[in-house]
């Protein structure tokens, strides 16, 4: 940042501006059923702080998170500012691909009943789908490791150098992205994807195949597609919309 402007609590606006986009974030996810209590989690990098990421107070439900409430934290685990509990786990995934991946924003996990579901296939999406499609050439699947370990954050960390739409083994699901909205479309996408293959896997016969050449030329659109710096932005836009719609607007606190 070539200036520094003091926003809210004395913080950039930089700053207070992705604490309510990822406390939004929080609440979308809530919006849309992808939560487990008060476990799983997304993280989003500090501006000009690259060092540093915010992240859920561990005893909130996702519908309670606000701007104000979110913990800063560095990679190394110190805690800025207001303090808080975090969720460990979530502290070794976020941080494990935060530092392998410098391109990296924004972090999202979830446990949902599909993306889990999935993970306990080895090879558990098959491009069978236009949703599944609109993934498949960036899928990574990633071995079940020890919660909050060393060892699992440097693994996770290599894994998602592979790309960003990661399938967590006996776990859930994690996306990966430049922008918050971009990690958003991406994690729909991959739960679209998992909810159609289970449905797939039920009715008792094959599913129609798609062929080889409609999937090459997915991936080719989908590469320039997520490539785009606005990738997701008019569907977080209208996901905050619908929660205003709802009454709901306090995120912002």
């Amino acid at each position: 940042m070539d200036s520094i402007v003091q926003g809210k609590a004395g913080m950039t606006d930089a700053e207070w501006q992705v604490r309510c986009d990822l406390a939004a974030l929080y609440r979308i996810c809530d919006h849309l059923g992808w939560t487990d209590l008060l476990d799983t989690h997304m993280s989003v990098r500090v501006p000009g702080e690259p060092n540093c990421f915010l992240i859920n107070h561990y005893e909130e439900m996702f519908d309670e998170i606000t701007a104000s409430s979110l913990i800063k934290m560095d990679l190394d685990g110190k805690i800025y500012g207001k303090q808080g509990r975090f969720n460990a786990a979530g502290f070794t995934i976020h941080s494990g691909v935060y530092k392998a991946r410098p391109d990296a924003n924004c972090v999202m996990h979830t446990h949902t009943r599909a993306g889990g579901g999935v993970s306990l296939m080895k090879k558990g999406i098959r491009p069978i789908s236009q949703d599944a499609l609109a993934i498949y050439d960036d899928l990574v699947y990633h071995e079940y490791g020890v919660p909050t370990s060393q060892e699992e954050c440097d693994a996770l960390g290599v894994s998602c150098q592979k790309g960003n739409h990661v399938v967590l083994h006996n776990h859930g699901l994690l996306s990966v992205g430049t922008t918050i909205p971009g990690a958003l479309r991406s994690l729909y996408m991959m739960e679209r994807a998992c909810e159609l293959e289970l449905i797939s896997r039920q009715l008792g016969e094959e599913p129609v195949l798609i062929d080889d050449y409609i999937i090459a030329r997915a991936s080719q659109r989908m590469k320039q597609v997520r490539s785009e710096p606005n990738y997701g932005q008019h569907y977080f836009v209208a996901l905050q919309r619908q929660l205003e719609k709802k009454g709901v607007s306090d995120w912002r606190q």
